[in-house]
C-alpha cells in the first residue's frame, strides 16, 4: 500500500480481540510485512533467557510484550476519544491523511 500507513509508531489503540480485550496501549513496533504490530503492556509473554555477561544481560525469566495481529486493534481518535476506524482522505494539495470515521477530524 503506498501513501499512509493505517497504523503508525506511537499511535493510541485499542484492542478489540483477544485475552487484553478492551485496553488501550501505544504501539512501540509496526511489522507491515507480518501485519503485526506490539502494543505496550498488551499480549504480555515470559520468555527464558539465558545470562549473558557480555551484553550485559541477566538471566531469568523476563516479561516483554508479543505481536498482535493488525486486525485486532483499532486507532484511538485524538479528538473523540473513541476508538474507529480510519478514512484516508486527499487534500487539495494532493497530499493524503488519515481522518477518523466517526468526527471526521484529522488524526495527525
Amino acid at each position: 500500500m503506498s501513501g499512509i500507513p493505517p497504523l503508525k509508531k506511537n499511535d493510541e489503540v485499542y484492542v478489540l480481540q483477544g485475552k487484553d480485550r478492551g485496553k488501550t496501549g501505544r504501539i512501540l513496533i509496526v511489522m507491515p510485512q507480518k501485519d503485526r504490530v506490539v502494543v505496550e503492556g498488551v499480549q504480555m509473554i515470559k520468555r527464558h533467557t539465558k545470562p549473558n555477561p557480555q551484553k550485559n544481560v541477566k538471566g531469568g525469566i523476563v516479561e516483554k510484550e508479543a505481536s498482535i495481529h493488525i486486525s485486532n486493534v483499532a486507532l484511538v481518535c485524538k479528538n473523540c476519544k473513541e476508538h474507529t476506524r480510519i478514512a484516508i482522505k486527499v487534500l487539495e494539495d494532493g497530499r493524503r491523511e488519515r481522518t477518523c470515521k466517526k468526527c471526521d477530524n484529522a488524526m495527525d
